[in-house]
């Protein structure tokens, strides 16, 4: 699943020391972080992971609300800052790792008795989400919870750099399809937030970013 125009880390690597300085970003984080810590089984999950991590910015946020949290990110720069937070705040519960999650044979390691796992806005950024998603239930223990934040169907401006291979956010019906074909059931959408930003085109446009649940049966 891995292409260099999909999982170019060196751009995000780039990037990483002025990530949080983005007011758009932030609010998106602080407003994913509350539907995500919303929509956890209830007691803390005792072995949690969120995949795409960046600099923590949801993170840490949602670090509290876990007994154990291992964060993933394929970019060393943006696992620094998150690192630098942690050293900073006394953050004792959150284990950064640096792996690419997209790639099977760098998952292979991973857990499999994950009892919840999070991302938020990192499955655009993935080519073969379907894969993706097979792979992720494997590393999900019987009735583990998955939450992710993504863009819904947008109309191809979001971002800033045109070349930069990403999909266009997800229609809603045909990601609950992948995931049923993944094996999830109990699948339910909301908007968790909708980011208001000028696009590629330089007009000012309205984006929602939906939370999608989901839960791996148990039998």
């Amino acid at each position: 699943m891995s292409d260099k125009n999909w999982t170019d880390t060196e751009r995000f690597d780039n990037k990483a020391a002025e990530w949080d300085a983005n007011a758009v970003r932030a609010a998106l984080a602080d407003a994913v972080a509350r539907a995500i810590v919303a929509h956890m089984p209830v007691g803390k999950p005792a072995n949690a992971l969120e995949f795409g991590c960046g600099t923590g910015l949801v993170t840490t946020r949602i670090a509290p609300h876990c007994a154990q949290l291992t964060a993933l990110d394929s970019s060393s720069e943006m696992l620094r800052m998150l690192a630098e937070k942690i050293a900073a705040t006394s953050i004792a519960n959150v284990r950064p790792l640096h792996l690419d999650f997209s790639r099977p044979e760098a998952a292979a390691g991973l857990d499999r008795n994950y009892d919840f796992a999070c991302s938020s806005m990192t499955l655009h950024h993935i080519p073969d989400t379907a894969s993706f998603l097979r792979e992720l239930f494997g590393h999900l223990s019987p009735g583990g919870t998955l939450a992710i934040a993504d863009l819904d169907a947008e109309d191809g401006l979001f971002h800033d750099d045109a070349t930069e291979k990403v999909h266009h956010g997800f229609d809603r019906d045909a990601l609950k399809t992948l995931l049923e074909s993944a094996g999830f059931s109990s699948i339910s959408f909301m908007t968790a937030h909708i980011i208001e930003k000028k696009n590629r085109e330089g007009k000012l446009a309205s984006y929602p970013v939906f939370l999608v649940t989901a839960v791996k049966p148990k039998a």
